[in-house]
């Protein structure tokens, strides 16, 4: 752990020290958000599902979707990323780190703290247009490589269900983590797109390219509630997986796949660095659908996303309640039940309310809805409900800055519920899922003010409120602040 921090922090202050350096010039570069986040390895994924058809770019000579360009400090390092993208290969590098603190103090008599973490990710990520590169019509590569470490503050005061920081977690504590690696084709100039490799399933489905706009886990990197089912498989991990994106018309697609699910996902065990690749502890498969309608409104031409979808699955579940002879399991002390199947449903939804003229194309102020549901025999939230605002470039002056403000509310299943209580009324101190108390429901705030200091860079100060920590009636509620930074080297 130490290794990795001290890591991550010598090569967070190269890439801050080769700021001096950066070239003046970023010629074809994406506006910093590009219809999303300040852009990030592993964000071109959820752009390309949020672009209808007529809005795909193509560069000149070659029918595979133009590859992303971010905004970045040093855009042509000597000349070769034109070289490299005139070949059809994009190199990007970029630094992410997220600090929060308590600024209340805690429970007491629980062993908890008021305290405060630092978490990062450095990201290399590469895109090969091999068209480009080598005659292959239409085909593309692209992989994902990160050092991660840290942990969410939010755990200090008993929180387990919306971390603080959603940077942290599942990289392994090694310089290099295999995020990603799949080809992909895409045919009749957009209208279809498959990809098969090893891809994240919440990389395409229930995905949004604005949600990392924040910092907590329950918003970013997709509703927290998504990733409850460890086959629904989630950045910096993935499953091997095909995936099939048809889009009938302009602003309408569908969307399918199978993902295999792979028992040993976040472990450090099998997953440490991510590049453990055979199937010797594959564990049923994931079957996704997603209808997404991308319509764009009015004289101002105000964009919105909107999108219904769910997943079942044929992977081994605990029941969280009923043990094999359908008895409470926290009584009996028999193995729970286990369930060949589970299953997930949401509808999300993104509108630009009102455009910010002449301050770029992502500038308006935008809503942000989700609705999520899980089984609750299975899985921990049963629900999530979200409600947010983003609204970038309201000051002229300032047409990259953007403040948000977003609320969740996360109602956790009776029977986890019901387990707790029980483990509880045996005088068990540490219930089901780590929790002190019986968990019911749930609520978090966030509020954010993005500061786009320089080309590439942004600054982002962060509060955060927690009401329920953890959905624990007996949990004080809990303030945080912090920030977020983002660095796009190249």
């Amino acid at each position: 752990m130490l290794r990795a921090c001290l890591t991550h922090m010598s090569l967070g202050a190269v890439l801050v020290a080769l700021t001096t350096l950066a070239c003046s010039s970023y010629a074809n570069a994406q506006t910093a958000t590009a219809g999303g986040a300040p852009n990030g390895t592993g964000l071109s994924p959820s752009l390309r599902v949020s672009n209808a058809l007529s809005r795909i770019a193509f560069d000149d000579g070659t029918t595979v979707p133009a590859l992303p360009h971010p905004e970045a400090i040093w855009p042509d390092p000597l000349g070769a990323n034109t070289w490299l993208r005139n070949h059809g290969i994009a190199i990007l590098l970029d630094n992410v780190d997220e600090f929060a603190g308590a600024i209340t103090s805690p429970t007491k008599n629980l062993g908890l703290k008021q305290g405060s973490s630092f978490a990062g990710q450095y990201g290399l990520e590469t895109d090969i247009d091999w068209e480009r590169l080598a005659g292959l019509t239409g085909f593309s590569t692209h992989t994902v490589m990160v050092g991660r470490f840290g942990t969410p503050a939010s755990r200090m005061f008993g929180d387990n269900l919306n971390p603080s920081q959603e940077i942290y977690g599942a990289g392994g504590n090694v310089v290099v983590h295999l995020v990603y690696a799949f080809g992909e084709e895409t045919l009749l100039g957009g209208h279809v797109d498959m990809a098969a490799g090893l891809i994240p399933l919440l990389t395409d489905f229930s995905a949004n390219p604005l949600y990392c706009n924040f910092m907590n886990n329950a918003f970013c990197g997709n509703p927290k509630a998504s990733s409850d089912n460890t086959t629904h498989s989630s950045y910096p991990d993935a499953s091997w997986a095909f995936r099939i994106r048809v889009r009938p018309v302009d602003q309408v697609y569908i969307q399918t796949g199978v993902y295999f699910n792979r028992k040993g996902i976040y472990g450090v065990q099998q997953m440490r660095t991510g590049f453990k690749l055979n199937g010797a502890d594959l564990d049923g498969q994931t079957a996704p659908v997603e209808v997404g309608w991308e319509p764009i409104f009015g004289k101002h031409k105000l964009p919105g996303h909107y999108k219904l979808g769910g997943a079942v699955d044929t992977a081994d579940h605990k029941d969280q309640y009923y043990d094999v002879d359908d008895a409470p399991w926290a009584l009996s002390g028999l193995a729970p039940k286990m369930h060949h199947n589970s299953w997930s449903a949401w509808a999300l939804a993104d509108q630009m309310l009102w455009r910010h003229e002449g301050n770029g194309p992502d500038a308006g102020l935008t809503a942000i809805a989700v609705y999520y549901n899980n089984s609750p025999v299975t899985q921990t939230r049963e629900r999530q409900y979200s409600l947010g605002l983003l609204d970038r470039g309201f000051w002229h002056s300032r047409a990259l800055d953007a403040f948000g403000a977003n609320f969740s509310y996360v109602q956790v299943s009776n029977k986890v519920a019901r387990t707790q209580e029980l483990q509880r009324a045996l005088g068990m101190t540490t219930l089901l899922g780590g929790s002190f108390f019986p968990q019911t429901s749930g609520m978090i705030f966030e509020g954010m003010y993005q500061i786009h200091v320089w080309r590439g860079m942004t600054f982002q100060p962060d509060f955060q409120y927690f009401i329920r920590p953890g959905a624990q009636r007996g949990l004080k509620d809990a303030a945080m602040l912090g920030f977020k930074a983002h660095i796009e080297l190249f």
